[in-house]
């Protein structure tokens, strides 16, 4: 299918790409990297007649670490998964970010594209969730606001996005001396059927922290209270994989689909979560 006509702005700014998000209202869209967007386009499935481009304000584009780790939000995977700052500081986002897609989708998709478009089938989501990142978020000149991406991504291509707003830079957060980070999936086509990613603490042979998510099998990416408390306190070199598996699986709520029955993904939730706890535990390796 083709696409229907649509006008192209191209603002050099956050103000002035909100007020054309205010002015032109629900008919106008954020293009980023459109490797979500136009697909669904062209398959007759939106109705906007403007795109509003936003690959063009600087401060939209910067990789920047201070502290924390603050990337734009049309920075594309594959910048991210290039830049010198995330491979000495975060190199499991790299990582990860080196297996989204193919190479085509991370030369072109943008990670706020692909976190607005809140596919839940998403790699960066579940990552984030784990990590602990942070959003922020700003309309015009406003004051920029900041939130968790579990408070941000409120289900199936819906955000906590208000009208004007536009996702100006995802935060991740230093990581502790003694912190292991292990983000792992299970593909049966390009998009991922389950996703799993951890951050261990882990000092004098002790879980110090952890926090795990669960993605691709809900609506949205969890986190299993139940399962991150039996890792927290916990011996690294004996920890029951087995048992943690069960508590994330009992946690989610798997959705029938392609890729399975809700039965066999919790299946692939047991099995990947110990996969991904003993990488992540340096004993159990």
């Amino acid at each position: 299918m083709k696409l229907t006509p649509f006008e192209l702005h191209r603002p050099g700014s956050v103000a002035e790409a909100s007020e054309l998000l205010e002015r032109l209202g629900e008919r106008a869209v954020i293009y980023s990297g459109g490797t979500e967007l136009l697909l669904v386009a062209k398959m007759g499935l939106t109705e906007f007649t403007a795109l509003v481009d936003v690959k063009r304000i600087p401060e939209l584009r910067q990789v920047s670490a201070n502290g924390e780790l603050s990337i734009g939000g049309a920075v594309t995977h594959r910048e991210i998964e290039r830049s010198d700052a995330v491979l000495r500081g975060w190199p499991a986002l790299a990582e990860m970010e080196r297996h989204v897609g193919n190479i085509r989708v991370r030369n072109m998709g943008t990670i706020g594209g692909n976190l607005c478009f809140a596919d839940p089938h998403s790699d960066p989501a579940t990552f984030l969730l784990a990590m602990g990142g942070e959003l922020t978020l700003q309309r015009g000149s406003a004051a920029p606001r900041r939130v968790a991406v579990d408070e941000f991504v409120r289900g199936p291509y819906m955000t906590a996005l208000e009208p004007g707003e536009l996702l100006v830079s995802v935060n991740v957060p230093a990581l502790p001396e003694g912190a292991r980070v292990v983000h792992r999936k299970i593909s049966f086509r390009e998009r991922p059927a389950i996703t799993v990613a951890a951050r261990l603490e882990v000092r004098d042979g002790s879980v110090t922290g952890a926090r795990l998510a669960v993605g691709s099998v809900y609506v949205r990416p969890v986190r299993p209270a139940e399962a991150e408390g039996l890792l927290h306190g916990a011996d690294a070199g004996s920890v029951d994989l087995a048992a943690v598996g069960e508590a994330a699986a009992a946690a989610a709520e798997p959705v029938e689909d392609l890729n399975g029955s809700a039965d066999y993904k919790r299946q692939l939730i047991r099995v990947l979560t110990a996969r991904v706890l003993a990488e992540a535990l340096p004993e159990s390796a």
